[in-house]
């Protein structure tokens, strides 16, 4: 038992308040980091919502706190995310739309803005492959591979960037991959594409991040997502791609949520042209 007048000590009354004070300071301290992650008030559109990567990515976004611009070409997979996100008591809004043609993109970007839902953040995840080998590829593939992997990321950050300049504050994520970093046989037109768009981000974050803007690029490792269906089935291939991941496994769109919510949030306010891989450490071992 404490002494009679202990605590009417003022040396210990100090030592307490001091320690209820550190408590609370602490308790503080974890609200103001937890908050750099929320995206309230910010509206995010993400393309190729409607399956894979960009579904999971509206959905994180949405469960951040952000109103979702879903953008898609087939409507009816884009309006089951959309009621996912509302279900949850979010905000989503869907448009059907090829991010490919120029024309469809300007008129996405006047409807918005009509709306007042341009993006604060924009997220290019739409994208495609073309698995031919070499000799083989077609210009026609070739042409439509460049046109919505690398022009589309583009035309749509000019389309959006003027309302981020005006707000002083903008977040651009390009969703390369890891073959902006590597070459991989039967991926060529795949593989410009995504170093197209590493260099891309690059040359954006060098220009635009003087007025708030930080452009940064996703790169996922093997993901399991429709586009790579046939390597999952794979038996040769998955064997030797999970013999050479350290986490022995193939990733999971969940995997990219944290990245992702980073990226778009005050938690990147610093990071600004960087390539975020995330592949279970391959690119650092092969």
């Amino acid at each position: 038992m404490l002494p009679v007048g202990y605590l009417a000590s003022p040396l210990v009354f100090a030592l307490i308040s001091k320690v209820i004070a550190h408590r609370f300071s602490r308790s503080y301290r974890m609200s103001d980091v937890l908050s750099l992650f929320s995206l309230n008030g910010r509206t995010a559109l993400v393309t190729g919502a409607s399956g894979g990567i960009g579904r999971e990515a509206a959905l994180t976004l949405a469960n951040a706190g952000a109103r979702l611009v879903l953008v898609a070409r087939i409507a009816e997979r884009l309006e089951a995310v959309r009621k996912q996100i509302v279900a949850a008591g979010g905000q989503a809004f869907a448009f059907a739309c090829d991010v490919s043609d120029h024309s469809a993109v300007d008129q996405l970007a006047h409807e918005l803005e009509q709306a007042q839902m341009l993006p604060d953040i924009l997220v290019n995840n739409a994208g495609t492959i073309d698995r031919s080998p070499f000799g083989k590829v077609e210009a026609s593939e070739w042409e439509r591979v460049i046109s919505l992997n690398l022009t589309a990321p583009f035309m749509l950050a000019q389309a959006f960037v003027p309302a981020m300049r005006a707000k002083k504050w903008g977040r651009i994520v390009n969703v390369a991959s890891i073959l902006a970093l590597q070459g991989k046989p039967n991926a060529h037109s795949y593989a410009a594409t995504k170093h197209g768009l590493a260099g891309l981000t690059r040359s954006m974050a060098s220009e635009l991040g003087s007025e708030g803007i930080c452009v940064n690029a996703l790169c996922p490792g093997y993901i399991r997502t429709e586009i790579n269906v046939v390597l999952q089935n794979d038996a040769e291939f998955n064997a030797r791609m999970i013999s050479r991941v350290p986490l022995k496994r193939w990733g999971s769109v969940d995997d990219l949520r944290g990245p992702l919510l980073m990226l778009c949030s005050e938690a990147s306010s610093f990071v600004n042209g960087h390539l975020m891989v995330v592949d279970g450490g391959l690119t650092v071992t092969h």
